[in-house]
């Protein structure tokens, strides 16, 4: 089976992004493997530390293992926002696929000099691991948001891209080209988008030469994740929507049966909604829309 460096690359090679989806429970587990296994695509499951600490890292670890494994599927694993080298070694010990280890919040310099350390202490334990770096401000928190942070002074630049990458080595790098973290209310209600910095996107990949992250990627614009995909963009991050459709859908199966306490019973409605969101972005991702609409 093609590795998650392998599968990377054909994305690049054929102009599409693998979908990263974060998850919390085994609903999230079950309703992106069942998207992609649809749509015969590679996804990427991810957890940020607290998603961890709630499921387990050895546990999860274990899980998605089981589902690659048994289905011969490429699903991987990421362990998404590790601000600590600890936390880091945790998940790399535990069989993580990858592991985007943000230090962003700290002054370029800071999070330059400790990423090449914990690159080189993950990379000796296994070469193959893939590391993401994080440069640029692009907010925090996968939750629904009143206003929206001024975060124009923390885009990325390509000089910056360069020097980060070149000083440590890290396989992906993640930067800010107008993404956020979480969603509006607006957003949510389908009536405003995120929008990117295309231009600033190419040239960050043709500084950097690496694969490129989009983090933040719930409530951002169609068009603009396609053209983000063909400036460069490698892997596309979301989570918010997917917690959007997961509480939509509990309560619609509290709603359906008012008096159901067996979870089994309860959880369906929320699986499908997942499943829902996360095959509409795989499709946009890996240019399937169009194949789908003559279908």
């Amino acid at each position: 089976m093609n590795s998650l460096r392998d599968c990377l690359q054909q994305a690049q090679q054929s102009h599409v992004a693998v979908g990263h989806f974060n998850i919390s429970d085994l609903v999230g587990v079950k309703a992106v493997f069942a998207a992609a296994r649809e749509l015969k695509v590679p996804a990427i499951v991810g957890l940020s530390e607290g998603e961890r600490e709630f499921v387990g890292t050895r546990q999860i670890a274990a899980w998605v293992r089981s589902l690659r494994e048994e289905f011969d599927f490429p699903i991987f694993l990421n362990a998404d926002h590790t601000h600590s080298l600890a936390q880091a070694l945790e998940a790399a010990k535990a069989g993580f696929d990858s592991i985007v280890f943000d230090l962003s919040a700290l002054p370029f310099e800071e999070n330059l000099r400790q990423t090449k350390q914990a690159v080189e202490a993950l990379k000796s334990g296994n070469p193959a691991l893939l590391v993401e770096g994080e440069i640029g401000d692009i907010g925090s928190g996968s939750e629904i948001h009143a206003t929206a942070p001024d975060l124009t002074k923390g885009l990325s630049t390509p000089e910056q891209a360069k020097e980060f990458v070149e000083a440590t080595k890290v396989d992906i790098l993640a930067p800010a080209v107008g993404n956020m973290h979480g969603m509006l209310k607006s957003m949510v209600d389908g009536e405003t988008k995120k929008h990117l910095h295309f231009d600033r996107i190419a040239a960050i990949k043709q500084a950097a030469g690496v694969f490129l992250t989009l983090h933040g990627g719930s409530g951002t614009d169609d068009q603009d994740f396609l053209r983000a995909i063909a400036a460069g963009i490698n892997i596309v991050h979301i989570n918010t929507e997917l917690r959007v459709a997961w509480r939509r859908g509990v309560e619609q199966g509290l709603a359906k049966n008012p008096d159901e306490v067996v979870p089994y019973k309860i959880l369906p409605p929320a699986v499908d909604a997942v499943r829902e969101v996360a095959e509409s972005r795989l499709r946009l991702f890996n240019n399937l829309a169009k194949a789908a609409k003559v279908a």
